[in-house]
Formats: structure tokens, C-alpha cells, sequence
């Protein structure tokens, strides 16, 4: 029986539901894990997480499909890219068999509270894992805890699609050789203070350049970058220090396999993006935000679709990507994965 919420006018914001998943890492090996009512963490104050900042997490979301069923999307993905991440953090990974069977379970456990089909909001699960023991000498902690909460969120955009002002950041993202292609927590606490500058100056997010050169296009915040030549090729940046979007690597495929495209993974000088047709920053939550103009440094680069509404290819791989997802569209194998 869904829950008697408004489900329209959702915020992406936090609301408690029913069940979360916990499991524990001690001498050596994660525990069975369970499902609990209770969403209090309590931990010593001289936790891993609280020192040197041992935390990582992931973002997908549950949804209702067309037909009635409850899926997520590439979830497999979201448990490789924690894997990875773990390791690169000297945490124990979580193996990627439990990671979809956690999902699986709280998903499940909190079917009331997944929103109805057409409503636009969906149920976003967050997996994430922590340093948990007691750690004052600059070291891993040896016990974690992973867990996995759900929480209803609307939809990212409520007024309808409007493309984005972005600004050319002076800060940098990650550095050279650093943690930039993994998601851990301490990348997302260092882009707060230039996401808040941009916000202030009246832009919504930040265009990073390589930390290295200063020269090449890497991503936002939280998003990876897809632009359109003037000919119709989908052009993705290629770095070492960008996060590996799960929407954008659909999306590559989608455009090659779906609708033909030309598709190219590549370095992208800076000082090619004013000859791109398009612009769009990928994500979990918003699949594809169209960005209408880049503030440079007072110089403004104008994308040729405006500021009105996506250009016509970014719109193209919205409606397939979305339409997949939702089950309109017939899924490449391994896509979608069932709940219920």
C-alpha cells in the first residue's frame, strides 16, 4: 500500500522510512548484515570517519516501471564503482553480489514508499560506508560499517527542463593522481565551498578544468560532461580524475546503438567548447541537465540550442535513456534490474 504522500511536490531532501540495511566489518569479515528499524549511527569520537575522514558512498534510485514492476537501473555498476572506491580508500570492499542484495532487500522492505509511475519522484538509495573504531595515529581503521537508507525524492526538475548558466571555476576539482575518479565523501566536503561561490555569484554549478594543465574540460561537482558537434557526434571528456558516471557511460551507449550517433571519448580542450552545438552536465538525479551558456571569466560561451528548452540531440538521449529506465523502451540485457 504506497504511502499517502504528495508526491509532486517532494524536495530532494531526507524523509525516514521503514527499514535501512547494516552491515559490520570486524576481524577481517563483514557479518550476515540485516535489515533494522532504528536510522541512529553510534560511534566513538574517535572514529576513522570523524579523523581522516574514511567515508565513501553511492546514489541510484528505485522507481516504478510502466508495467507495474519496481526496478533499479545498472545497479551492478553502482556496487563496481563502490568496490573500486573502497580499495582506493584502504577500506574492505563490500562484495558486489551483497551490495545487490542489500539493495534488493531494503528496496523491498520499503516498497510503501516507492512513488507511483508518472509521478516524476522516485525512491533514491544511498549505500555508504565508514571508518568506524577508535583511530588517532594516521591509519586505516579496522572495523566499517556499510550501510544502505531510502528516501523518496522529487523530481530534480519541477518547472520543466531549462538549461543552466555555469561559470569556469578557479578552483580545482581533484588533483593529478588523486581521488578525483573515485566517490568519496572528502571529494563532494572540498567542492562545497566553490559550488556556494558559484551560487553567490548567481551560477548554477562549476565547470572544472584539469588540475594539471588547466586546459582541458574535466566535470562539475557532481556531474560529468556530454557535448553535441555542430555533425551530431556525442563528445565526452576522457581523464584520470573524473568520476566514471554510470548516466554517462549509458548514455555513450544509447547514442552509438540506439540512435546511430558517432561517439567520442577524448580529451577536450577548453578552447574547442564554443564550437559545440550542445551542452549537458549527466547524473543520477537529473539524467541530463542542458546548459545554455558557460560563464568564462565575464567572457560568455552560447550554446547554439539557447537557453529555452535541450537542443535536439541531448532531448533524443533523454527521452531513450528515461524511456529505457521506465520501462517504455526495451532495455539492453543486465540494464534493469527487478525488485519486484
Amino acid at each position: 500500500m504506497s504511502k499517502d504522500i504528495d508526491w509532486g511536490n517532494l524536495d530532494f531532501g531526507y524523509i525516514a522510512t521503514d527499514k535501512r540495511y547494516v552491515s559490520n566489518y570486524k576481524d577481517g569479515a563483514w557479518d550476515e548484515g540485516c535489515l533494522t528499524s532504528d536510522a541512529t549511527v553510534t560511534l566513538t569520537e574517535c572514529a576513522g570517519v570523524f579523523q581522516y575522514s574514511q567515508s565513501c558512498f553511492e546514489g541510484l534510485k528505485a522507481y516504478y516501471t510502466q508495467d507495474g514492476h519496481i526496478v533499479c537501473f545498472r545497479p551492478n555498476l553502482n556496487a563496481e564503482r563502490m568496490y573500486d572506491t573502497a580499495k582506493r580508500l584502504e577500506m574492505p570492499p563490500f562484495p558486489v553480489d551483497r551490495f545487490l542484495d542489500a539493495v534488493r532487500q531494503v528496496v523491498d522492505a520499503n516498497a510503501d514508499w516507492v512513488p507511483p509511475y508518472g509521478s516524476g519522484a522516485t525512491l533514491y538509495i544511498r549505500p555508504f560506508m565508514m571508518g568506524t573504531d577508535a583511530v588517532i595515529g594516521v591509519k586505516p581503521a579496522n572495523e566499517y560499517q556499510f550501510r544502505i537508507f531510502v528516501t523518496p525524492v522529487g523530481p530534480y526538475f519541477k518547472a520543466g527542463v531549462k538549461p543552466i548558466v555555469i561559470k569556469v571555476s578557479d578552483f580545482d576539482r581533484a588533483a593529478p593522481h588523486g581521488t578525483g575518479h573515485i566517490k568519496a565523501g572528502l571529494n563532494y566536503a572540498m567542492s562545497l565551498h566553490p559550488i556556494m561561490v558559484a551560487h553567490r555569484e548567481g551560477f548554477a554549478e562549476n565547470l572544472y578544468l584539469d588540475p594539471q594543465s588547466r586546459t582541458k574540460v574535466e566535470e562539475t561537482g557532481g556531474a560529468n560532461f556530454i557535448f553535441i558537434t555542430k555533425d551530431g557526434t556525442l563528445v565526452t571528456p576522457k581523464s584520470s580524475s573524473i568520476l566514471p558516471s554510470i548516466t554517462r557511460r549509458s548514455l555513450m551507449y544509447v547514442a552509438e546503438h540506439y540512435l546511430g550517433m558517432k561517439v567520442e571519448e577524448r580529451e577536450v580542450p577548453f578552447a574547442e567548447v564554443p564550437e559545440f552545438a550542445e551542452c549537458g552536465l549527466c547524473g543520477t538525479a537529473a539524467v541530463i541537465s542542458p546548459v545554455g551558456k558557460i560563464n568564462d571569466h565575464g567572457r560568455e560561451i552560447c550554446f547554439p540550442s539557447g537557453m529555452e528548452e535541450m537542443g535536439p540531440y541531448t532531448k533524443k538521449l533523454y527521452d531513450t535513456l528515461t524511456g529505457i529506465q521506465m520501462g517504455r523502451i526495451e532495455a539492453p540485457e543486465g540494464w534493469i534490474m527487478k525488485i519486484r
